[in-house]
């Protein structure tokens, strides 16, 4: 199996529309979430979102393609565009049909959806955009990514709901590994912040009703109240290290081990025992062949809903035993909020930048944990060498999928 590096990194995020710019906020602890201004929220119980801020399109594509694009498919590409020029690739000089794209969504563009639907209603089915179908299916994230790059390997599309953007990223470092692709641009994007969405969260009690930004998203905290609604995109370049090393590309990381598993518990809570998290953070760890011992740092998936904080924390000590207490575990969703299917890429990102900077930002906003929630979940920001770090997500239907990364050696 071939080894598997990480070359290059593009974000859009509600704190800063580049990696430096977010990385930057990450480690200031700046906040991101503010009142929803997309659509009045006055009627809904939930009135914060963290939404991307100061994005201009026309910086990363020609208007006619923007034009043809919704917010998802929007910051995908500016994304996608950062992470080739960060991993220096010179596509001119590349085999384009070695070069695969894996980047999914969980819910495409729910604005198309809800704007054509109205016309519908209104005007009749004749009046439908001949855009729609092509503007609102989640793969069109790839597949734009793919004709605006002139990438012809594997171009494919993950849906594993909060999931997607780890499943993503997993599966394009396995097409590496086995020799499908030399090169793979992945990851998740999301522009979900929508009436129908909130109101369809909102209707499952899972957003915080909070409407102090800075006491809305509390992961692990006792007075959490549950997530934060948030969109953006993180998007990597990984390759093979044969290929990186004879190109001599900066390498920033080495992806060592990926897990994926499902609950088959029910369709929005996680095993209460935390289970099948367990088993996908015990998969990961075995790939790589190290002891939970030697884990560093874990970035949770720590959506600051009830259920998910105690479960994913059961899951961690049932899979890192004595050693979770002494692992720093932080949730990069206090400040950003839930990025839902480019949650877990973006804080894949979170984990290299800890490795490259010997850096575990804060756990925004944690106060006090109760009784069971006992680990160590960086109410500060600390320096430490990190060598080994692990990215959590969990989706609903039960799917559950681990990264892990090493310090390139």
């Amino acid at each position: 199996m071939k080894r598997v590096v990480v070359t290059g990194m593009g974000v859009i995020s509600p704190i800063g529309n580049s990696v430096e710019e977010f990385w930057d906020n990450v480690k200031k602890g700046t906040v991101g979430i503010g009142p929803i201004t997309y659509f009045d929220p006055s009627e809904y119980r939930a009135k914060v979102a963290g939404q991307v801020k100061n994005f201009d399109p026309s910086e990363f594509m020609d208007a006619k393609a923007a034009r043809r694009m919704e917010p998802f498919c929007q910051y995908a590409v500016a994304a996608a565009g950062q992470a080739i020029r960060d991993a220096g690739l010179e596509l001119e000089k590349e085999d384009t049909a070695r070069i695969g794209v894996c980047i999914g969504s969980g819910s495409g563009s729910l604005q198309a959806i809800e704007r054509e639907h109205a016309k519908l209603l209104e005007k009749g089915p004749k009046r439908t955009n001949p855009m729609l179908i092509p503007m609102m299916i989640s793969n069109m994230a790839a597949g734009n990514v793919s004709i605006a790059y002139g990438l012809r390997g594997k171009c494919t599309n993950i849906v594993t709901a909060c999931a997607t953007g780890t499943n993503s990223i997993g599966d394009a470092y396995r097409a590496i590994q086995c020799g499908e692709a030399d090169v793979m641009v992945c990851g998740g994007t999301e522009a979900a912040i929508t009436p129908l969405s909130v109101a369809g969260f909102c209707a499952l009690t899972a957003l915080s009703p909070a409407e102090d930004p800075m006491k809305a998203s509390l992961p692990f905290d006792r007075e959490r109240s549950g997530f934060v609604m948030g969109e953006g995109a993180g998007i990597v370049v990984i390759e093979s290290y044969e290929h990186a090393a004879a190109r001599g590309a900066e390498i920033y990381a080495e992806i060592v081990g990926y897990g994926a598993t499902s609950d088959a518990f029910h369709i929005t809570s996680p095993a209460e025992d935390g289970e099948g998290a367990a088993r996908a953070m015990t998969f990961a760890m075995n790939e790589a062949g190290i002891a939970p011992e030697q884990v560093d740092y874990i970035n949770a998936h720590g959506t600051a809903t009830h259920i998910n904080d105690l479960c994913e924390t059961r899951a961690i000590k049932k899979a890192f035993g004595d050693a979770a207490h002494s692992v720093k575990i932080n949730s990069t969703k206090s400040m950003i909020g839930h990025l839902l299917g480019a949650a877990g890429a973006v804080e894949f990102i979170v984990c290299v930048k800890s490795i490259l900077d010997g850096f575990v930002h804060a756990t925004a906003g944690l106060n006090e944990s109760e009784e069971e929630l006992d680990l160590d979940y960086c109410r500060e920001a600390c320096e430490l060498p990190v060598k080994y770090a692990m990215s959590n997500s969990l989706g609903f239907g039960g799917h559950n999928a681990v990264l892990l990364c090493k310090k390139f050696e």
